[in-house]
């Protein structure tokens, strides 16, 4: 396992981080723990997680249970100090977490210490914004992205109160960094003048989605990533399971997401199967597993500092992780990058 730095914090993190949001809805409480001594075991020390968390489908009944099912870990195996623990502050839209409000203070101060105690420690190593109040294009959004309709005044003093919330739980030792998610260069680079303005935490990372089908981090971010030392942790880099090619001409295998959620957050959809099956394609002609040629690929990216994984069966884990093993030849980048020209943004 390779590590790589999060931003200038001086910590650490594994290649790869084992991803936490089926647990509570597609997992129970001991296959995470199964997966988590697993990936330890591996070598990964970075374990993402988030308040909102389980997803698929996200119910209020569950929310906050993958926080329960780490905690529970954490405390049954007593080792905290081995692994870098990220969670995430929901953002404004879901009328069960603090009634759907932005992003504020209040809510910040409340939702750390309702983490902390469903983790059962006393600090998170990585404190995430799952999303800006102000909106983006994540989430399917970038057909309908308009920033022209945000309001300056509101959105730069949001900005300026959270992060002196921040800053306050880092001085009080409940995080020791924070990162960013589902966000733009714009706002990220917002929030480094800021930090660097008023003597706040400087932004660690972004958590964004990217893949071989979604692949709008190689533009400007990219570019903010290598002069401001901010590594992207790439969630969804099976482009929540299209890649494996488990679900070309029209299959649904029982118990998949697919099944439990309709379009795979909009990324279901008739463009994105030509591309799925050129990949797939291309990974059977050089005798690669599909699942591991397309993280291989994102391992490959000179901007990752973390691919988050996820599984719901200790196989896909063991498939996932192995990625960490495989080198791409430039026969199969330059296939990769043919079909990226021919399929930009499938989703």
């Amino acid at each position: 396992m390779k590590y790589n730095p999060l931003g200038r914090t001086g910590i650490d993190v594994s290649e790869i981080c084992l991803g936490t949001m089926t647990w509570g809805s597609q997992n129970s409480e001991q296959e995470a723990h199964d997966q988590l001594d697993y990936a330890l075991a591996q070598g990964v020390n970075f374990i993402d997680t988030a308040e909102l968390y389980p997803t698929t489908p996200l119910s209020p009944e569950t929310y906050g249970d993958t926080e329960r099912f780490i905690g529970s870990w954490l405390k049954a195996r007593g080792n905290r100090d081995k692994v870098v623990l990220a969670s995430k502050v929901a953002g404004p839209g879901r009328p069960h977490i603090r009634g759907g409000e932005p992003m504020n203070r209040a809510g910040i101060l409340a939702a750390i210490d309702a983490s902390l105690s469903r983790l059962q420690t006393d600090y998170v190593d990585l404190y995430q914004l799952h999303w800006p109040n102000r909106g983006h294009y994540h989430f399917r959004n970038a057909w309908g992205y308009d920033p022209s309709q945000q309001d300056r005044n509101q959105v730069a003093e949001e900005l300026s109160e959270i992060l002196e919330t921040v800053g306050d739980l880092v001085k009080a030792g409940k995080v020791r960094a924070l990162g960013l998610s589902n966000d733009t260069a714009w706002g990220t680079m917002r929030m480094l003048a800021l930090a660097e303005q008023k003597g706040l935490p400087r932004v660690a990372s972004i958590q964004n989605e990217y893949n071989l089908l979604y692949r709008t981090y190689d533009l400007d971010l990219a570019e903010l990533s290598h002069h401001e030392d901010i590594g992207l942790l790439a969630y969804s880099p099976l482009a929540a399971g299209l890649l494996t090619g488990k679900y070309l001409d029209g299959a649904k295998p029982e118990g998949s997401r697919l099944t439990k959620n309709g379009d795979l957050g909009g990324r279901y959809q008739p463009l994105q199967e030509p591309a799925v099956r050129a990949y797939v394609d291309l990974a059977h002609k050089h005798r690669l597993d599909p699942a591991q040629m397309a993280l291989a690929f994102c391992l490959t990216r000179p901007f990752m500092a973390s691919v988050i994984i996820g599984a719901t069966a200790m196989e896909q884990l063991k498939t996932n992780i192995g990625a960490k093993d495989v080198t791409l030849s430039e026969e199969v980048l330059d296939g990769i990058a043919r079909i990226h020209r021919l399929h930009p943004a499938p989703i």
